[in-house]
């Protein structure tokens, strides 16, 4: 267990903790979460202060209470993961989606960078970059279309990218691996627009409809660009939460 902070109260500390769990896929709709008494003794906190992080869990909707059964994530909680719950997995698992997500790869190409990628990654302007989509299914839903951009000597570096094939343990940690360049630091811009044509069939989605888009840089040690996501979701599923404390 990770120590306890002094910046949130003990429990809003333990409830973001389980509320991670559940936003990376390690706890899934219907499993059983720890207990008062399991919580109590894991974090060594009293049982009010454990009692009192589960409520939060259900006051933000993230869990219900069964008479006499326990406490368990909702049935009918349907969220995506943002690029920081997949490497938390990742790091933690090897595994960068849980059971119930998949991804096919559908686009590993060398193609002219559009505007937004020469600007995202530094490049000059007319260069080509390594462009890599992928479609992210949940319970064979689609829920995500992931389109990853790279610098060509990044792809030279690694050949895999430009291969229609999942990588595993995920494409980052194979690129770091591969330039010897560890990723530091992201940064996540979010925005809603209307979705394209394209993406409106591979979302099944009626045109027109709103999207959720996120764009995801990620940087070196170096503070360079080293990839560049545009992530595209679905309406009324979610992507983005966030707990913090109002002084």
């Amino acid at each position: 267990m990770p120590e306890l902070q002094r910046a949130l109260p003990k429990y809003l500390q333990i409830a973001n903790y389980i509320r991670d769990q559940i936003l990376r896929g390690d706890l899934r709709p219907g499993d059983e979460v720890p207990s008062e008494r399991q919580i109590a003794a894991d974090w060594d906190v009293a049982r009010p202060t454990a009692a009192r992080s589960l409520e939060a869990l259900r006051q933000q909707g993230f869990v219900e209470s069964r008479q006499g059964a326990g406490t368990f994530v909702r049935q009918q909680l349907h969220l995506n993961r943002l690029a920081r719950e997949r490497y938390s997995r990742a790091r933690e698992t090897g595994f960068i989606y849980p059971p119930n997500e998949r991804a096919e790869i559908v686009a590993a190409e060398q193609v002219a960078a559009p505007p937004r990628v020469v600007d995202a990654l530094g490049l000059a302007q007319g260069s080509e970059a390594v462009r890599r989509q992928r479609i992210i299914f949940a319970d064979d839903q689609p829920v995500e279309i992931s389109t990853a951009w790279y610098t060509t000597s990044t792809g030279a570096q690694a050949p895999r990218l430009l291969v229609k094939e999942r990588i595993r343990p995920g494409t980052l940690t194979y690129v770091e691996e591969s330039t010897g360049r560890p990723a530091r630091y992201a940064r996540d811009e979010m925005s809603a627009r209307l979705a394209t044509p394209e993406e409106c069939e591979r979302l099944c989605l009626e045109d027109p409809a709103a999207v959720l888009l996120v764009h995801h840089l990620v940087y070196d040690a170096d503070d360079r660009p080293l990839e560049f996501t545009e992530a595209v979701y679905p309406p009324e599923r979610w992507a983005f939460d966030a707990t913090y404390p109002i002084a």
